[in-house]
């Protein structure tokens, strides 16, 4: 079992250093070999430190992964998964990374169903990013559009699944996602929607909630209630799709009054 367990491991961290080699090449290491032949134009050199420096930015947050995270999580407000509530939990899951219990990271079964189900339905119901690809995106990566840097987005969300629990993973994703209306993290979306610490919130309130991250700023119940509404009942609808709740709490939360802190 135990060298079953190493095999595995070991495969993982040769899948991570393939990756991590065409990502190096596709985001300018090719420019940094070259730049050992001698240039005479400044720029040119000043170009080659900027990649040296960037490619070295990457390498060290693969490698001393859990610090680059410490780094960046402000522990201000931090709230402890055992303070979020059950519903809250399933709500991200259910709308934003069905399968997070069974993937590494990152889940081209995923990326399939959502576009399957956003087919069928006419509307950007579930994502194809998993939870652990937009943890790394809002703590590391800029939001460009380049397979380099889409890479390098795969390569950390596997060193984050293989150094972190999907508890600690979740909890870190509650703790730094965007909610709108300036609210980063559960306890200032909880604080600035609801005016209650996380634990209180109700399974209406939470559905609400988990469906902002999509689009934070145009479906904010402050900019657009119907919308944040429109946005609750596909949350409380993929709920019930994958077995969290049952149809009849989806409609008594979907009927429940939403009392804003403002």
């Amino acid at each position: 079992m135990l060298k079953t367990m190493r095999l595995r491991k070991g495969r993982f961290f040769v899948l991570l250093l393939i990756v991590f080699t065409i990502a190096f090449l596709w985001a300018g290491g090719d420019l940094l070999l070259r730049s050992a032949i001698p240039k005479v134009s400044v720029p040119a050199a000043t170009t080659a430190t900027s990649n040296v420096k960037g490619i070295w930015e990457q390498a060290h947050r693969i490698i001393f992964l859990k610090s680059a995270v410490d780094a960046k999580l402000d522990k201000k407000g931090y709230v402890q998964l055992s303070d979020i509530p059950p519903t809250m939990q399933q709500a991200i899951i259910a709308v934003e990374d069905n399968r997070f219990y069974q993937h590494m990271g990152f889940d081209i079964e995923g990326i399939l169903r959502a576009a399957l189900v956003n087919l069928q339905t006419g509307a950007f119901v579930e994502g194809g990013s998993t939870i652990t690809q937009q943890l790394v995106k809002n703590l590391f990566l800029s939001h460009d559009q380049t397979l380099g840097r889409k890479l390098e987005e795969i390569i950390l969300a596997i060193d984050v699944e293989l150094r972190y629990s999907k508890e600690e993973i979740l909890e870190m994703y509650l703790n730094t996602i965007y909610f709108g209306s300036g609210a980063y993290g559960i306890s200032e979306a909880s604080a600035v929607y609801f005016g209650k610490p996380p634990f209180n919130l109700t399974l209406a309130e939470c559905a609400m909630l988990a469906g902002l991250p999509n689009a934070p700023s145009r479906i904010s119940p402050y900019v657009d209630f119907a919308a944040a509404k429109q946005r609750q009942a596909i949350v409380l609808t993929a709920m019930t799709r994958h077995g969290y709740i049952s149809p009849d709490q989806a409609l008594e939360a979907k009927l429940a009054p939403i009392k804003l802190a403002k």
